[in-house]
């Protein structure tokens, strides 16, 4: 199944509560662009996250507000800023990393809720029903060219709202593998994790499998030397 990318730049989810004190009483978010979930929007609002070590300044906010807030950062920005978010699912905020939010009316102390997301899909019912995922199964994700590789543990949500299906990457792991949004990737159903080797090796292109036919040659060979030593010594140790 083919699908498309979504990399998903640091940002704010923000409780009313939490948007009053830092925007001011009674404060409305403001949409300047709707996203791939027709139900969320970036906002024309930024706020500044500060950890122990550093700022995240201009960060970008996502409407509406929710229950409670959530800073979603990638491992690269809490180094930045010292702080080490733990990788979960959006809402999974308990016990998470702390943070100060600074706005231009007042600043929150976030005793809980910086996280970096955990890489996942949002599938729509159609594709789901077809391809038969159901919610919150794993499945896997290949990704083809110079900086090919594999996404295991890659997390199916499927809701109603989802206008189309597509893959949700933090930038560490977009820039890990050369992939920017709207960029084609294949989504492996695995079931209890498991994958027959076959599938992946059918999507290998010819020069990738040449690279590793050659490295397991030089494996092969190195082994083989390895052995001769051995039984040279063993002559010598005989004699």
């Amino acid at each position: 199944m083919q699908i498309t990318v979504g990399v998903s730049a640091r940002h704010i989810h923000l409780s009313q509560g939490d948007l009053n004190i830092l925007f001011g009483e009674n404060y409305e978010l403001t949409p300047e662009r709707y996203l791939s979930i027709a139900t969320q929007y970036i906002c024309k609002e930024r706020l500044t996250v500060e950890g122990s070590k550093g700022r995240l300044e201009n960060m970008g906010l996502i409407g509406p507000v929710r229950p409670h807030t959530q800073v979603e950062i990638s491992k690269t920005d809490g180094v930045k800023i010292g702080v080490i978010p733990p990788i979960r699912l959006s809402g999974d905020i308990e016990g998470s990393e702390r943070a100060i939010l600074i706005g231009p009316k007042g600043k929150v102390l976030l005793e809980e809720g910086v996280i970096v997301a955990k890489r996942h899909i949002h599938m729509t019912e159609r594709d789901a029903a077809e391809y038969e995922f159901k919610h919150k199964d794993y499945s896997m994700v290949v990704v083809k060219g110079l900086r090919s590789l594999v996404f295991d543990f890659v997390v199916v949500r499927v809701a109603p709202e989802n206008t189309h299906t597509e893959i949700h990457l933090d930038t560490d792991e977009s820039n890990t593998a050369d992939l920017q949004t709207g960029d084609v990737v294949t989504v492996l159903h695995v079931n209890d994790k498991k994958l027959r080797l076959e599938q992946l090796i059918n999507m290998f292109d010819e020069r990738q499998l040449r690279v590793l036919e050659q490295t397991v040659a030089a494996i092969l060979d190195d082994e083989k030397r390895r052995l001769n030593m051995m039984e040279e010594m063993l002559k010598i140790l005989r004699t």
